[in-house]
């Protein structure tokens, strides 16, 4: 079982960025292939430590379901490279299609990261989320103090100018109210993912969120 991330899944990567071009990739769909591979094997080895602290992560979930492709959808974007420079997956109760938290994953040369939590909920969610914040924001802090994290760690791409329909604007939660995400992040060095200790250090800060995706599950009622 692959326990960490090749120096030649990342050398690929770097030479797709330089060539991002179809040719050059059908010249070299094997080296992509091998580095999905190794992507594949890590998420598997990362699904089975889960399922040991997570009761949301079957052991038996299947890798290939929580990759996400490797192709752009180019039909609205002004950049126009058919092939995205990085490899990615999403773990959640069925892969990386569950409308609720999940695990991420993001590699990269130089660039890696390792996000938790419930990126974008739909409506209903979102408002469920943001209730339970109102009602019970002392377990929400609680949850992030036992990881070690801070409510200001929360990923704040996505927020709100104004307060959401329904709260003040003077509400002690208001920073956290107005997120459109809830997500907590980590970048891990290159220099780390190849080594032998790279799944021991994602599985170290993945189950330092997991009281956080416990408090938004709860939340959600899932």
């Amino acid at each position: 079982m692959t326990t960490k991330i090749y120096p030649t899944t990342f050398a690929f990567l770097s030479d797709l960025a330089e060539n991002n071009n179809r040719e050059w990739f059908q010249e070299h769909k094997a080296r992509y292939d091998a580095a999905q591979q190794n992507m594949k094997e890590f998420v598997q080895a990362i699904i089975s430590r889960l399922s040991e602290v997570d009761p949301h992560i079957n052991k038996d979930i299947n890798p290939a379901k929580c990759l996400f492709r490797i192709y752009r959808d180019v039909r609205f974007s002004k950049n126009k490279s058919p092939y995205k420079n990085w490899l990615a997956a999403g773990i959640s109760v069925d892969g990386r299609k569950l409308a609720g938290p999940e695990y991420y994953i993001h590699v990269e040369p130089n660039k890696i990261f390792l996000a938790v939590g419930y990126w974008r909920p739909e409506k209903h969610h979102l408002d469920l989320i943001r209730q339970e914040i109102d009602y019970n924001p002392e377990e929400l802090h609680s949850a992030l103090k036992n990881g070690q994290w801070e409510w200001t760690d929360l990923e704040t791409e996505d927020k709100l100018v104004r307060p959401p329909v329904g709260y003040e604007a003077d509400h002690p939660q208001i920073d956290i109210l107005k997120l459109k995400s809830f997500v907590l992040n980590r970048e891990v060095p290159q220099s780390v993912m190849e080594s032998d200790g790279a799944l021991d250090t994602v599985l170290k800060i993945y189950t330092s969120c997991l009281p956080f995706k416990n408090y938004i599950h709860q939340a959600i009622d899932q």
